[in-house]
């Protein structure tokens, strides 16, 4: 029951190992594309269960989807193996810093003044000299470096209680999903251009095979089965060839390793621009420092610094005696307070100033760069292979459905006269 039998035509032996490949090529590319598409779940959402991609009538992307765990996992590799958050912010020269926001702060210190001076004395304050309100400007001058210089000493002596970067790049992958999608797709663009196009050709060895069977014998339930299998098995051994083996191993008369992990080095450095670039860059530090979960610390760092730098200017200035006795102690102290709680707000409109000078310093991406070439192999296949573990056998499933489905198609449409025939 086969060619010899007259039943079946050359052709229709000769189609075979491709229409096997086509079936391995478009497995791989919707495997791939469930694994990135789409960002936000696509369907009725009757039915879902928790952090899952699948809903009774609909799909989320796998990434999307599990986006915190996987930047937990992934991140996780940043904050032990690759980053010291106290030994990057080491870098920092407090002077340095002070000199580059020194502008900026000046014209906030002076806005400051003038409107808690019009708030608790505004009469004093209008009436003042203009002699010494311009000795509280070169005072505010000096004393504006000091503070500031010493205030960020403190914080980068203690940074690990104003910022969890951990819980700062998870968070920021929660909010905008595309931020994995990006960091995964960036480091592994070739092993996925390896998938889509290995379909093919895996499928079509495998189409020999079944063509061979095929051959000598006819059953109506080798072309579904062949599909199904076809589907799975290019799907499975596509992502077997990306990470396995770990390591170099001879085989033969060659070596071979996993593709993701021979591109260390590569993958590497567009890891760390990706990372730095997207979700690790100064900007973001600096919103985790006024918004993330220890922006109290931070903040009360801030006030105990700016209530001395406020005493040590009305002090040097000559105000102080003028400004107790028209406001008395207690509402002093109120003063002083209401000038720290300032700079706390209008701190963050003018941080901007720091970006430049923070980014060359703490040097991120060259150090997880770094660093990342040099971890084992057993650590960098973290960096891509959660994106295939997550679900995995789902991906691999549904390769073999779709080239179930492919079979049956096949069985019916190329080889449908034959089968009708008795073939």
């Amino acid at each position: 029951m086969g060619f010899n039998d007259n039943c079946y035509e050359w052709w229709q032996f000769f189609i075979m190992p491709f229409i096997a490949g086509f079936v391995g090529w478009i497995t791989n590319v919707i495997a791939l594309e469930m694994t990135f598409r789409p960002i936000d779940f696509f369907g009725i959402e009757i039915f879902r269960l928790k952090d899952q991609p699948w809903g009774l009538l609909g799909w989320q992307g796998i990434i999307p989807c599990k986006a915190e765990k996987m930047a937990s996992t992934c991140f996780d590799l940043i904050t032990t193996k690759l980053l010291n958050v106290q030994e990057q912010f080491n870098r920092l020269d407090p002077k340095r810093f002070s000199e580059v926001m020194e502008a900026g702060v000046l014209l906030m210190i002076d806005e400051i003044l003038e409107e808690v001076g019009m708030e608790y004395m505004p009469h004093l304050w209008k009436d003042l000299p203009q002699d010494v309100k311009d000795e509280v400007v070169v005072v505010a001058d000096l004393t504006s470096s000091n503070f500031l210089t010493a205030f960020m000493a403190d914080m980068v002596s203690h940074i690990e209680d104003v910022i969890d970067i951990k819980e700062m790049t998870v968070s920021a992958c929660v909010r905008e999903r595309r931020l994995m999608v990006k960091v995964f797709k960036e480091c592994g663009d070739k092993e996925f251009n390896f998938i889509r196009h290995s379909g093919f050709y895996f499928g079509f060895l495998f189409g020999c095979i079944q063509m061979t069977i095929w051959f000598f014998y006819t059953g109506s339930w080798i072309l579904p089965i062949a599909g199904f299998l076809v589907g799975w098995c290019t799907n499975w051994l596509a992502l077997k060839v990306i990470f396995r083996p770990l390591y170099p191993t001879k085989f033969l008369c060659w070596t071979v390793q996993g593709m993701f992990l021979k591109r260390q080095k590569e993958v590497s450095e567009a890891f760390a621009r990706v990372a730095c670039v997207e979700v690790l860059h100064v900007k973001a530090v600096w919103e985790a420092i006024f918004t993330g979960p220890l922006h109290k610390n931070f903040f009360a760092m801030l006030r105990a610094h700016a209530i001395v730098f406020t005493e040590e200017l009305v002090g040097a200035g000559g105000l102080k005696p003028f400004a107790v006795a028209a406001l008395g102690s207690d509402k002093y102290a109120e003063m002083k307070e209401s000038i720290a709680h300032k700079i706390g707000e209008k701190l963050p409109s003018i941080i901007d100033q720091s970006y430049q000078y923070m980014t060359d310093a703490l040097d991120m991406e060259y150090t997880i760069n770094d660093r990342m070439t040099k971890i084992s192999a057993d650590e960098f296949e973290g960096v891509l292979h959660p994106a295939f573990q997550e679900d995995e056998i789902i991906l691999i499933a549904v390769g073999g459905f779709l080239g179930l489905f492919v079979g049956i198609i096949q069985l019916f449409t190329v080889f449908a006269d034959n089968t009708n025939a008795g073939c």
